[in-house]
């Protein structure tokens, strides 16, 4: 596994774990529950692991990148991107669909669909890292 693979890794799992943290804080405000050191304690753990993980090198000859890392960061950009905008498409008409056109957003609520949005286009660029190495790995022989 090359190091973007691992900083794909890295960053799918510290973005849905920080989504489930905003997921948490909303629940915790509701119900009163006190989850949020825990997860603030689970997320603290896997960064730790995971940048001591990130900067271990299988091999002193591993090189940390090639052309076809770059293509395949290139394709993640792209289809990220455009997950981006449709995204923020639907943080702009799911909100009016919700309290209807008349109704009310609380403006903290903007900030958090905005990150929310964010931590989900990470994601989506995780993935598609992981799944372009998951391809090229099917049709390369050993």
């Amino acid at each position: 596994m090359n190091r973007t693979q691992k900083g794909a890794l890295f960053t799918s799992g510290i973005a849905i774990l920080l989504l489930a943290l905003g997921v948490v804080i909303i629940v915790q405000t509701v119900t009163s529950v006190k989850l949020f050191r825990i997860w603030l304690f689970v997320i603290l753990f896997f960064m730790t692991v995971s940048v001591v993980w990130l900067h271990i090198k299988q091999s002193r000859s591993e090189v940390d990148f090639d052309e076809r890392d770059n293509a395949i960061k290139k394709n993640a950009v792209m289809v990220s991107f455009v997950s981006l905008w449709a995204l923020l498409i639907a943080a702009s008409i799911i909100p009016t669909l919700i309290v209807g056109d008349e109704g009310a957003i609380p403006v903290f609520f903007l900030p958090i669909i905005n990150f929310g949005v964010f931590l989900i286009v990470m994601v989506i660029y995780s993935v598609a890292i992981l799944v372009q190495y998951a391809r090229g790995a099917k049709g390369e022989e050993s």
